[in-house]
């Protein structure tokens, strides 16, 4: 079972564990053109670099990492908002905290340790929304509905790159001020 949580606002510094266990975290899927490591990486290294980026990381009792999450701050006008379509205007005035990424390795999913790393990576920040993406066929549509479970509410769709499949896109306050 993991042993700890640890956050880090430093992308070159979570790099290359976060690429290790992003690739055992989608390895079935690492075969097609959006899921390859390379093309992840390339976007770990753009979005590292974009404001308000923090990342967390769950690790086992031998040190290795077993679950991620990690985003950066969007403001209105940003590709994450526009490539939306039309988003509700009072969503997008405020900063959100985009979620790129968040998984776990298949022997710690259903253990609730994505939604401890999920509120780990929430808990200090100062947005009041957070905003995430999810292909809607992930495990026959599991997924989203386990980010409706935690309080995420679909707010459109999204198709990052022609790579990519048509995501939905899905929002919940973070609770922050509360």
């Amino acid at each position: 079972m993991p042993t700890g949580l640890r956050r880090y606002t430093n992308a070159h510094e979570v790099t290359t564990p976060l690429i290790a266990v992003y690739a055992k975290v989608r390895e079935p899927l690492l075969h097609l053109p959006n899921y390859a490591v390379p093309a992840f990486a390339e976007r770990l290294e753009r979005h590292g670099r974009e404001p308000g980026f923090g990342a967390v990381l769950a690790f086992d009792a031998e040190g290795q990492p077993v679950g991620y999450a990690y985003g950066n701050t969007v403001e209105s006008g940003d590709r994450w908002w526009t490539r939306m379509g039309d988003v509700d205007p009072a969503l997008t005035r405020s900063p959100t905290l985009a979620l790129k990424e968040i998984g776990v390795t298949l022997p710690h999913r259903g253990t609730g340790l994505a939604r401890r790393v999920h509120d780990e990576l929430l808990a200090g920040r100062d947005e009041a929304y957070v905003s995430l993406m999810v292909n809607a066929s992930a495990g026959d549509g599991k997924v989203r509905r386990v980010y409706e479970s935690w309080g995420y509410e679909t707010i459109g769709t999204s198709r990052p790159s022609p790579e990519s499949p048509v995501l939905t896109a899905m929002i919940r306050p973070t609770g922050a001020g509360a």
